[in-house]
């Protein structure tokens, strides 16, 4: 019995083996449905092709536009004339609000030199800008006699808007500075 103990203590490990082969097979229904919840992580990626398709980016628009200096410089220093071709002054500012639009013309009026000249925010939609051929003129379509009551433009101060149509009226900017 002596060899048979050792049959059997070496068929012991075999018949293990064995029994070890069969026991995942009958665990395998246990274990699988244990597995079943990994797919649901992979079912995502299916809603993620879509997103890899080229989504257009639609850029952002600014708080500020910034008026680059080559189109600034070909409206300040315009002379401005009256519709009797008076002489009025020059463009030496404009007002921008804060959707970016021209809002104001700050035109210097009168004087010579600089000497006994006023600033005057005039509306942007009372200038006419002339042809190519006379480029560097600028129609007001207002009387000097009309810009004379104007209240005068002065940084940090309220700043009053001279319109064509209605006279002057109040313009509300929050820096209380021009487009500087």
């Amino acid at each position: 019995m002596a060899s048979g103990d050792t049959f059997a203590a070496s068929d012991s490990p075999r018949q293990r083996q064995k029994e070890r082969a069969q026991q995942p097979q009958v665990q395998q229904p246990v274990t699988q449905p244990a597995a079943a919840p990994e797919p649901a992580p992979q079912e995502p990626a299916p809603e993620t092709q879509p997103a890899e398709k080229p989504v257009i980016a639609v850029p952002e628009r600014p708080a500020a536009v910034v008026v680059d200096s080559r189109a600034a410089s070909g409206v300040l220093g315009r002379e401005v004339r009256s519709a009797t071709n008076e002489k009025m002054g020059r463009i030496v500012d404009m007002l921008v609000d804060q959707s970016g639009q021209v809002r104001a013309a700050i035109i210097d009026f009168g004087g010579f030199l600089g000497v006994g000249s006023r600033k005057i925010a005039v509306d942007w939609k009372a200038l006419r800008f002339s042809p190519a051929q006379e480029r560097n003129r600028v129609l007001l379509e207002m009387t000097r006699e009309q810009v004379r009551g104007a209240p005068e433009y002065q940084e940090g101060k309220p700043i009053f808007v001279l319109s064509a149509a209605a006279g002057s009226e109040p313009v509300h900017v929050t820096t209380g500075t021009s487009g500087r």
